[in-house]
């Protein structure tokens, strides 16, 4: 393996990242159009594509290109580039899916890899063995074992990028022993034998494929799925962390008359209004392509299609950007019930997001009544009832704002002296109110908010309510300070766990938003040591790593970073992969993390790109990004982080603002 791939930003296992080859960079994801070997039969140039839509990667048959000998010398003497007229990078196919569709193929996998090898593909593709989403369980055993064979010779064969297909049909222990096998060999995993599930719409089956692979597959290589066509399913098979869509669906459906849109297909013969505006459309409305003749009726209509396509990818990349890329695949689903159904299936197996699901996200907005099986729901909801079962039952309390003149009522302590405990009714059930600002909770937006209208409680109705609910308990009290001591306590605890959280509250200083309430920073004689974002997670300063450093148990919070890089991260300049030689495996992408030497002496304080399982397989990109250090160790709120470099001036990617 090259180690080609790149990272740059997450949203769960869906990532925006570089695949270095050859002839360029590919930001992904990517859409890969899949064009016709025979310029004469490719009614949209792959030049026109890079130069009026940014089409920076195509992929082509190696197969067909062998098997026409006109092509094969042109391409043997001149390159697949030259061929094709394209500059950019050029993935090429083995001749598996023309064995799918007719039964077998006359080259050899040794002969079609050699091939690509001499035609110059940036990308070549094992000839696997297709196998059929019905295929017994014999069946798809037998054409692994002769994919994994072949995947290894061509592994020897091959010195540049390899695509992989995973294959093992319907059945999840094959999928997930393809996946490890292929991860051990490509520089890109193409999951395969899915083209009739995309084609029939059984999306569902392609979700198991998806997640019976998935937690297989290598983190630093890319992942390609073949035939994701169609613009609706880009959102939904991002989220599984495809980084290469080929797509030679805006053809295929412009020879049938048929228009691809995210939302679905329209068949443009039943067109009689203007429905679509872009670039393409203002210059020639699709009402009045309907009556072209077939030849340039076909051309405007995959032009049409391709540019939609190419619009969609840029939509996902920036839902990843966003974090909003579960509510974008949400609202693609409702465009169709099988891909309702599919995204049913993702939601029912949230367990596989788990160790790549962010910390927190800026915002959740609710799509549906599905938004609830979101994994950052389910994280969230596995975390309270572990809080629940260590701090036992709490009274019912209506949703109010964590400011002191509502707090100031609720009392905290029985006659008695034990503690009390409320929960807050929310959007996603009760929650302990002092967790009410936390993600995703905090900054949930659903239909709750505005339908029926919430009625404004007064801080002193309230005071009513639970005087007449529980008479027993002391409402003479102002128990406002007592809430902001339990807030900051339990909100470190979530965080750093209850021993830390107990031993270092008592120090901290308080300080609350003027205009909302919201607790904005803790203090340390005087210096600022935690800040809150709108995530309601209280994030260290240097100051405050150093107070955690000595508190947390060994290896909890901490990146172990190695002594080539310290210098480097101590100055503010962000955390290679390659130089991380241990992560606490509770941390998630988002959290802050405590980087450390190897003699367990705070370097500096960062915010986490990769997984911790991620972060000791990528050899490229970064892992952390400080946000304090000793030459900056109280960050403002934005925490911004500084330009990644490294000891051996690796390429940076851009600042980023979290």
């Amino acid at each position: 393996m090259t180690n080609a791939f790149e990272l740059l930003e997450r949203d769960g296992l869906a990532r925006l990242g570089r695949l270095h080859t050859p002839h360029g960079t590919l930001e992904t994801p990517a859409l890969l159009p899949v064009v016709h070997p025979d310029p004469e039969r490719q009614s949209c140039r792959p030049s026109e594509m890079a130069r009026r839509w940014g089409v920076r990667g195509v992929i082509t048959s190696s197969y067909i290109t062998w098997r026409t000998p006109p092509l094969r010398l042109v391409a043997e003497r001149d390159g697949i580039h030259r061929l094709i007229d394209f500059d950019g990078v050029v993935m090429t196919d083995s001749g598996a899916f023309q064995q799918h569709a007719y039964g077998s193929v006359e080259v050899g996998a040794d002969e079609i890899l050699d091939f690509q090898n001499r035609i110059g593909s940036d990308i070549a593709t094992v000839l696997d063995v297709f196998t059929e989403p019905e295929s017994t369980y014999d069946e798809a055993a037998a054409a692994l074992a002769a994919t994994d064979a072949r995947a290894r010779a061509a592994r020897a064969a091959r010195p540049g990028l390899l695509a992989v297909p995973v294959q093992g049909g319907a059945h999840a222990d094959l999928r997930a022993r393809s996946a490890a096998r292929a991860s051990a060999l490509g520089d890109v995993l193409a999951v395969g034998g899915v083209v009739p599930l995309l084609e029939q719409y059984r999306f569902p089956e392609l979700a198991r494929a998806l997640v019976a692979a998935r937690p297989a597959l290598a983190p630093e290589a890319a992942v390609h799925l073949f035939g994701t066509g169609h613009p609706m399913t880009f959102a939904f098979a991002a989220l599984f962390g495809v980084d290469l869509f080929d797509s030679s669906a805006y053809h295929k459906f412009a020879r049938r008359g048929k228009l691809l849109f995210p939302d679905g297909t329209v068949d443009v013969d039943g067109l009689r209004e203007r429905t679509c505006h872009c670039a393409l459309c203002a210059e020639h409305p699709l009402n009045e392509v309907a009556g072209w003749p077939a030849a340039p009726r076909e051309a405007a209509l995959a032009r049409h299609n391709l540019l939609v396509s190419m619009e969609e990818v840029g939509r996902v990349r920036q839902a990843i950007r966003d974090g909003t890329l579960w509510e974008l695949a949400e609202r693609r689903a409702v465009g169709h019930p099988a891909l309702r159904a599919g995204l049913g299936v993702a939601a029912a197996s949230t367990e596989l997001f788990w160790a790549t699901e962010p910390e927190s996200r800026r915002a959740f907005r609710e799509t549906g009544p599905w938004s609830g099986s979101r994994p950052a729901v389910t994280i969230f909801q596995a975390r309270i009832a572990e809080y629940r079962a260590a701090h036992g039952p709490a009274l019912p309390l209506p949703r109010v704002p964590l400011r002191e003149e509502y707090l100031r009522h609720v009392p905290l302590a029985r006659p008695d002296g034990r503690p009390l405990e409320w929960d807050a009714e929310g959007p996603l059930g009760p929650v302990p109110v002092e967790l009410t600002e936390l993600y995703p909770v905090g900054p949930y937006l659903g239909v709750d908010e505005f339908e029926p209208p919430r009625s404004s409680l007064r801080a002193a109705e309230l005071r009513g309510q639970l005087r007449a609910a529980h008479p027993e308990l002391d409402f003479e009290r102002d128990w406002s300070a007592a809430w902001t001591q339990r807030q900051v306590v339990r909100l470190l605890e979530w965080a750093y766990g209850p021993a830390v959280a107990d031993s270092l509250a008592p120090e901290l200083s308080v300080e609350r938003s003027r205009r909302t309430g919201r607790l904005r920073r803790l203090r340390h004689r005087d210096a600022i040591a935690f800040v809150f974002g709108n995530d309601a997670r209280p994030r260290p300063t240097l100051i405050g790593g150093a107070l955690l450093n000595a508190r947390l148990p060994p290896g909890r919070g901490r990146v172990v970073v190695a002594p080539d890089a310290a210098p480097f991260v101590r100055e503010g300049r962000s955390l290679f992969a390659k130089f991380v030689e241990g992560a606490d495996p509770a941390l998630a992408p988002g959290a802050s993390a405590l980087l450390v030497g190897r003699d367990g002496m705070l370097i500096a304080v960062g915010r986490l790109l990769l997984a911790p399982a991620e972060m000791l397989r990528f050899r490229r990109g970064v892992a952390a990004w400080v946000t304090s250090h000793t030459s900056s160790p109280e960050p403002d709120d934005e925490e911004t982080a500084a330009e990644p470099v490294g000891p051996e001036d690796e390429p940076a990617g851009p600042p980023r603002r979290r």
